[in-house]
């Protein structure tokens, strides 16, 4: 299947699964230092890992520095927000559950996971799978 690399082709599309990593950064890591290591450290880590589990799609969703953020909280009564958010993308859960068992796939979630404790607060950085539904747009 060609890509063309818009999340509305993937959207919508039956079977597939995506993983939403909600991130803090470890306490003693700025905002800056935290996205400036996930961008350009972790994430060709994650590319090179792509085929081994099998991951069709990678995007870093970073928390923008502005008086919005917290204006929104503010008027939702809203907890503190995230440092960013990772989403994975797999075609199926099928191909998820064959990449995490494989030799090579569990090597590289080990690599990932080591890598992720040098900036992320895993404890306190929620993640889960599920589906898309578009409401609005593709």
């Amino acid at each position: 299947m060609e890509r063309t690399g818009s999340q509305g082709e993937w959207a919508g599309r039956s079977g597939v699964i995506k993983l939403s990593f909600c991130l803090r950064r470890l306490p003693h890591l700025s905002r800056a230092e935290f996205q400036r290591y996930w961008r350009e450290t972790h994430a060709p880590l994650v590319a090179r890992h792509r085929a081994a589990l099998r991951i069709e799609r990678y995007v870093q969703h970073h928390t923008a520095d502005s008086p919005l953020n917290a204006a929104l909280r503010a008027g939702r009564g809203a907890p503190e927000e995230f440092d960013g958010v990772a989403e994975l993308w797999w075609r199926c859960e099928q191909d998820l559950r064959a990449a995490t068992s494989s030799p090579e796939g569990q090597a590289a979630g080990r690599e990932l996971l080591e890598d992720e404790r040098r900036f992320i607060d895993l404890a306190r950085s929620p993640l889960f799978l599920g589906e898309d539904h578009v409401v609005v747009g593709e």
